[in-house]
């Protein structure tokens, strides 16, 4: 199993730091945000990783690659545990730029030599998922159980389902069966509450759909990748399953702001100051 991770796009939210610094180099406490995303497919057992880029972000590539003078500065004066901190991931990271940003369908389609054929995890970083199992390893095991391409999903509150892919369930559960999925619903009309977040196992059969519905696209919209999961959905090979585990919105600044925050109270050695600034913060406001 290999997997991508699309990053190539502009992150305009985030002007004018994502001018020049890739919005997911932005820091989480002390780790980059990609850091998250790459460490998840690890310990899924994902070893060959390709990062879907542009021209803008070869800081993501030196990120992954050693840092030699800081190893050797940190080797000679025997600070082992900084050098624990500086060790790269032990996966392969692979490379490709994105010529042109003509929506996720598009960069899609350009995996498919480095996928080879097989199934592989798809992962946008702008949402990242921790709990005790790895999100990307339970996308595997319910492929393995239904063989299909798999949504990562879960239930959402009713007036914040326009900003999300809403899917069509044969019914609810555990794993479910997709009909299709809806972009961005207007109010009230959803076909469900549950939100389909930014990681998809897709199967192979995926770049059959991708150029299908290439072809009947309006190149005056974004080429997204719904209109080929909503092709594979026609002939039952997309299943959803309700994951485990916290979701930290990273797409927009708000999100991005407080996922820190909550981080930050998951670390031992900045909890207890970071609630005691809440509360500073919070009666310096009028809270109560």
């Amino acid at each position: 199993m290999k997997g991508v991770i699309l990053a190539a796009g502009y992150a305009t939210r985030f002007l004018p730091a994502s001018k020049t610094i890739p919005k997911e180099m932005f820091p989480l406490i002390d780790r980059p945000a990609i850091d998250f995303i790459v460490q998840e497919m690890a310990d899924a057992g994902i070893k060959d990783i390709l990062l879907v880029s542009s021209r803008r972000k070869k800081v993501m590539e030196d990120y992954f690659d050693r840092e030699i003078e800081l190893s050797s500065t940190f080797s000679e004066s025997n600070q082992i545990e900084k050098l624990e901190v500086i060790k790269p991931i032990e996966v392969n990271i692979f490379t490709l730029r994105q010529q042109h940003m003509m929506g996720t369908g598009n960069a899609l389609m350009l995996v498919e030599p480095f996928v080879d054929n097989e199934p592989f995890v798809v992962a946008y970083p702008d949402d990242i998922v921790l709990g005790e199992q790895p999100l990307a390893r339970q996308l595997i095991e319910t492929w393995e159980k239904t063989g299909n391409t798999v949504l990562a999903v879960k239930e959402m509150n009713e007036d914040q389902l326009y900003r999300y892919g809403v899917i069509d369930p044969e019914k609810s559960g555990k794993i479910m069966r997709v009909k299709k999925m809806v972009e961005k619903p207007a109010h009230g009309t959803a076909p469900s509450r549950f939100v389909s977040y930014g990681r998809y196992l897709y199967t192979s059969d995926l770049f059959d759909a991708l150029r299908a519905s290439d072809k009947n696209h309006s190149h005056q919209e974004e080429f997204t990748q719904t209109e080929a999961i909503n092709h594979l959905a026609t002939s039952g090979r997309v299943s959803a399953v309700q994951f485990e585990g916290t979701r930290y919105d990273l797409g927009e600044p708000l999100g991005f702001l407080t996922s820190a925050m909550q981080i930050g109270l998951q670390r031992p050695e900045f909890k207890q100051a970071l609630l005691d600034e809440m509360q500073r913060l919070i009666k310096l406001h009028g809270g109560k």
